[in-house]
C-alpha cells in the first residue's frame, strides 16, 4: 500500500507489521502452518513471513529496547486483526483444527462481503483469514 503525505508530496508504503513474542519460534511455527508459508529468519529474536502483499514480522522482546525500553509489550495487542487472504476458508478451516489455537468464530460470512474465520495466535492476536464471496468484495480482492 502506497500512500502520499499531503504535506511533503513523499510516498509511503507500509511494507510490514510486526509482532511482539516472548517466543518467536512458538509464533513462527505457529504462522508457518497457518498460511503454509516458510519465515525467513535473519536472527535467533527476528525473523520474517513475506507474501505477496506485504510482510508478518516477528520479532523477540528482546529487539525492543533497540527502539526505546518498553515501547511495545509481548501478547498485548487488543486492537488489531492479522488478515490473510485465502482462496477457500471453508477448506482452511478443516486444516487449522488441526492447529492448537482458539477459534472466535467458524467461518462466517460478513456483510461487507467477505466469508471469515477469526482465530487467536499463541499470544493471543486475533488472526482473520478471508475469502471474498459477493461481487463487489471479489472485484475488490480481484477473486
Amino acid at each position: 500500500m502506497t500512500t502520499r503525505d499531503p504535506a511533503s508530496g513523499h510516498q509511503h508504503s507500509l511494507v510490514s507489521i510486526r509482532l511482539i513474542t516472548d517466543d518467536v519460534a512458538r509464533l513462527v511455527d505457529f504462522y508457518e502452518r497457518v498460511s503454509g508459508a516458510l519465515v525467513r529468519w535473519s536472527a535467533p529474536d527476528f525473523a520474517e513471513l513475506e507474501t505477496p502483499a506485504g510482510t508478518l514480522a516477528i520479532g523477540g522482546t528482546r529487539t525492543v529496547a533497540l527502539f526505546g525500553a518498553d515501547s511495545a509489550r509481548a501478547a498485548d495487542n487488543h486492537s488489531a486483526i492479522i488478515e490473510f487472504l485465502v482462496d477457500d476458508v471453508d477448506a482452511d478451516y478443516e486444516r487449522i483444527r488441526q492447529v492448537p489455537t482458539e477459534f472466535v468464530n467458524a467461518p462466517t460470512t460478513m456483510p461487507w462481503g467477505n466469508r471469515s474465520l477469526l482465530f487467536r495466535d499463541p499470544d493471543g492476536n486475533l488472526v482473520n483469514l478471508f475469502t471474498p464471496v459477493t461481487p463487489t468484495a471479489r472485484a475488490k480482492f480481484g477473486h
